[in-house]
């Protein structure tokens, strides 16, 4: 049987296999994209129904294409992002091939490249691109036994409320996704409660400016001024109705009733752990930190953007914050559902190489692997706080596309 021999392989045709496919195009790199289901399938089928993207459609796309039926400002509809990476894809022409899994990645022996073993077959390859992203695996702690007389559910499985078991819900978790989905469970008339560790809120706007044009503004996706941050921290932005603030106040005001970090469970008690109202007091801080850095910026380059001191207000301390829950029985409650909003893990087991460090992470610098030939693409803080980001991909992409192109002079270099 004849093997297919070819330069690059990129696993995963999402945001970063596309922005990879470009720019390997554009260099004259011949490459193909493999994706064991459809073009963008995370942001069709493992999202709940009413997603939108985190920024608005201004700053969430490539520079090659915009949206031409989404106002700038708008957050667009989980849908409608799936279909602009496939539309990207069409108008590059790029050599995606959809419904093809990678089962394995390893180098040959004794000679350059890689033996890439697809469920169509094999494929010889010269480097391989791993463009799979951070959100393969869904993570949650495993407090409560799969027995348990509660249903447990993780946000990727998540769709809408009238998929969940009626009677209140625990959500665990207060990242973009959590808030979200405890916002909407609450709107939908459930009781929720949901658990609020350690996160970084910062606004959604402020004088005029989303907060994906403060990031730029200040140099926060770049990290030009590096400041002291905690791994794995919740992320608390997101697009939901327009793109508001998360206000875990304002939550709590509306009757959602905040809980601490979640730490135990055992005969049906769920626990959470004090620190509540500091949690929410750092989120808080975090959020005045860019309204301060904002009007500095403002009041430096002379910008016309009219004051928000309204920003500057926060809602009184509800009973949850200076009373704070730390146990519930869960069926006293009424809460028939836990759902984890905790986040994922990425699965490398397909890339059989030199590549990891110990405790299974990626070794890597910018997506430039310690496997010669082996790249990753789409991680978070891959570079920056941009890189897991649609605009931050793009300029990576960028940048392993060009590594690639240098090494290939290296390999075909030969003295005269």
């Amino acid at each position: 049987m004849s093997v297919e021999k070819i330069n690059t392989v990129v696993v995963g045709a999402g945001q970063a296999g596309i922005a990879m496919s470009e720019h390997l195009a554009a260099m004259g790199v011949q490459h193909v994209v493999l994706e064991r289901k459809r073009i963008a399938e995370r942001w069709r089928s493992e999202r709940w129904d009413s997603l939108v993207a985190n920024g608005p459609a201004w700053h969430d796309r490539f520079p090659g294409l915009k949206f031409d039926d989404v106002s700038p400002g708008t957050f667009p509809a989980k849908e409608r992002m799936a279909r602009y990476f496939e539309d990207y894809a069409a108008m590059l022409k790029a050599p995606v091939r959809t419904g093809v899994e990678v089962f394995q990645v390893a180098r040959h022996a004794g000679r350059p490249g890689f033996k890439v073993e697809t469920s169509e077959g094999v494929i010889e390859a010269v480097n391989v691109v791993a463009a799979t992203g951070p959100f393969q695996i869904p993570c949650f702690p495993a407090l409560v036994p799969a027995d348990a007389p509660i249903a447990q559910l993780h946000s990727s499985a998540y769709k809408n409320p009238g998929q969940l078991a009626d009677g209140a819900v625990l959500v665990v978790g207060a990242g973009a996704s959590g808030s979200q989905i405890a916002e909407e469970l609450r709107q939908a008339g459930r009781k929720v409660y949901l658990s609020v560790g350690e996160h970084y809120r910062p606004p959604r706007s402020y004088r005029g400016r989303d907060y994906c044009w403060w990031l730029g503004a200040l140099g926060l996706w770049d990290e030009v001024r590096i400041k002291p941050k905690k791994k794995h921290v919740a992320f608390a932005v997101s697009g939901y109705e327009g793109g508001r603030t998360v206000d875990f106040r304002r939550l709590a005001h509306a009757g959602i009733e905040l809980v601490g970090l979640t730490q135990s469970y055992e005969n049906g008690v769920m626990r959470f752990a004090e620190g509540l109202a500091q949690n929410v007091a750092d989120g808080d801080q975090a959020y005045f930190d860019v309204l301060r850095d904002a009007d500095a910026y403002i009041a430096e380059n002379g910008l016309p953007f009219p004051p928000e001191p309204e920003a500057w207000e926060l809602l009184p301390d509800p009973a949850c914050l200076t009373e704070p829950i730390l146990s519930l029985d869960l069926q006293k409650a009424g809460i028939n559902t836990v759902l984890w909003a905790t986040g994922f893990q990425f699965d490398y087991s397909w890339l059989k190489v030199k590549a990891f460090h110990e405790n299974g992470e990626p070794y890597h610098k910018r997506g430039i692997s310690a496997e010669s030939g082996i790249y990753f693409l789409g991680l978070p803080n891959l570079v920056n706080r941009a890189s897991s980001f649609i605009y931050g991909v793009w300029h990576d992409a960028k940048y392993i596309a060009d590594h690639i192109v240098l090494q290939e002079g290296y390999m075909s270099f030969e003295n005269s």
